[in-house]
């Protein structure tokens, strides 16, 4: 595909846009983009076009892309403040469904409500490249592989790092990350 948008071929790109539109736009806003996530995602992709004549031949488009997606959230996000980071990973936490479900009990939709403010402040207070690292192993639920891809850091720094990561937010949060107490 790539070395038919180097030839020139406008359809091969369009096509590469289209497969990977959505997960641009989650990291965008997983990084904290907010609002301006689409305008990121537009932007990464120029710049994606633009620097294809340094894409390394056989590796991985998604991975490459999305480290591009991320460099724009954080251009974006120096001049609009820290705020809109907050408010953007929060939205991802949120995801599409409604804030209390017709199925729920308003008691149980309450507590989730205030599990994900707090995980969206304790996400907030971690190192950035720890951050990085727990917004793509699981809100954007890529492998390991493709993490450490993504982030060009080795799979043991990735595995050392994502551990370290689910331990402080263990500890800000106060219960196992992955599911413990009930609170």
């Amino acid at each position: 595909m790539i070395a038919r948008v180097r030839a020139g071929e406008a359809e091969a790109y369009a096509q590469l846009v289209r497969a990977h539109t959505g997960v641009a736009l989650r990291a965008a806003v997983a990084f904290g983009a907010g609002a301006e996530a689409e305008d990121v995602v537009q932007s990464a992709f120029f710049k994606a076009y633009q620097s294809l004549g340094r894409f390394r031949e056989g590796a991985a488009f998604r991975p490459w892309l999305l480290r591009i997606v991320v460099n724009e959230t954080r251009n974006s996000l120096r001049s609009a403040g820290r705020a809109r980071a907050v408010a953007g990973r929060e939205a991802v936490l949120r995801g599409a469904e409604p804030v209390i479900p017709e199925s729920a009990d308003p008691a149980v939709a309450a507590l989730a409500d205030e599990r994900r403010t707090l995980l969206t402040a304790a996400l907030d207070e971690l190192s950035e490249e720890h951050r990085q690292v727990v917004t793509y192993r699981y809100l954007l639920e890529m492998g390991e592989a493709e993490t450490a891809r993504t982030l060009g850091w080795p799979r043991g720094t990735v595995k050392s790092r994502l551990n370290r990561a689910l331990k402080k937010l263990e500890k800000k949060l106060g219960t196992g990350v992955g599911g413990g107490d009930a609170g």
